[in-house]
């Protein structure tokens, strides 16, 4: 069946995709989140470099990095389903057969928007535990101290700075990967669809990290931060924040982190992609017509 005929995969087949592409991505560069992480909550004048700062995390923590990583699963399976019924919600509105340019931006802003409410405690959790001076003793110790401490809505610090750090992400990764598509030579193996999956989603997973790292830096610090009562905290709101730390500390302290996580996600963002339509495609086989 041509591929504009081939009847849409149900949203739960986009989940178990994303689900399935994000172990896969996670299991290879998730180091380098943990890296960026820490460069983040750095302020002041960087005193380790990236080499040196994951050769002291692997060095002295170890295992400790695991509960973390298990979180990251949910975030990736939310990204795809959601990106996917934006697509075919605004495709259905405007009236499009196919995807276009202003749609696929559009529809990727709208994926991060989706996708930053859901993963605003899963982000708490991951940043708490790969903090240095964190004494937390796994992802139901953050949990059950945040509430006790901030109550339910606690788990939700720092939400407004996810929001835009997923929004432009996700705007510039899958915007990009239907603009470098399209630039693309049409594979015609599928060794060479693999390919061109994998090439669009680096330079998407580029192109978003660098639109987005001044987000994450803040999003850093804000969920970060620990709370002491009376006391107002130094970062709060995204775009204020973005202007105290450019005034304090430089506009290049609004990248720090850059490197490690683009060289995460840049590639990342190709493996993620490329398993997602991998996967989509498996299912699609053992669905038979009509998704074929």
């Amino acid at each position: 069946m041509a591929t504009d005929q081939r009847k849409p995969l149900p949203f739960i087949a986009n989940f178990a995709a994303g689900a399935i592409a994000g172990v896969s991505e996670i299991l290879t560069f998730y180091p380098l989140d943990v890296v960026k992480t820490r460069m983040q909550l750095e302020t002041g004048k960087a005193k380790h470099g990236m080499v040196g700062t994951l050769s002291s995390i692997v060095r002295e923590e170890g295992s400790r990095l695991v509960p973390p990583l298990l979180l990251e699963a949910p975030k990736r399976a939310v990204k795809f389903a959601s990106n996917d019924f934006w697509g075919k919600t605004y495709m259905g509105l405007s009236g499009e057969s196919k995807m276009t340019q202003q749609l696929s931006i559009l529809t990727g802003c709208s994926a991060g928007a989706t996708e930053s409410f859901v993963v605003v405690p899963f982000e708490l959790v991951k940043i708490k535990l790969q903090d240095k001076t964190s004494t937390f003793a796994g992802p139901i110790d953050v949990v059950k101290q945040v509430i006790r401490k901030e109550g339910p809505l606690g788990l939700y610090a720092g939400m407004e700075a996810t929001f835009w750090r997923h929004f432009w992400w996700n705007g510039g990764y899958f915007g990009c990967i239907h603009q470098v598509r399209g630039m693309l030579p049409p594979a015609e193996t599928q060794q060479g669809q693999l390919f061109n999956n994998f090439v669009s989603g680096s330079v998407g997973g580029f192109v978003g990290t660098a639109v987005n790292t001044p987000f994450d830096v803040v999003k850093s610090r804000i969920q970060g931060a620990a709370k002491v009562p009376g006391v107002a905290p130094k970062y709060n709101w995204t775009y204020p924040a973005l202007m105290t730390i450019m005034r304090e500390e430089g506009p290049a302290a609004l990248y720090k982190g850059f490197l490690p996580k683009v060289l995460r996600l840049a590639p990342g963002g190709g493996v993620l992609l490329l398993v997602v339509e991998f996967t989509l495609g498996v299912f699609r086989q053992a669905l038979g017509p009509p998704y074929l």
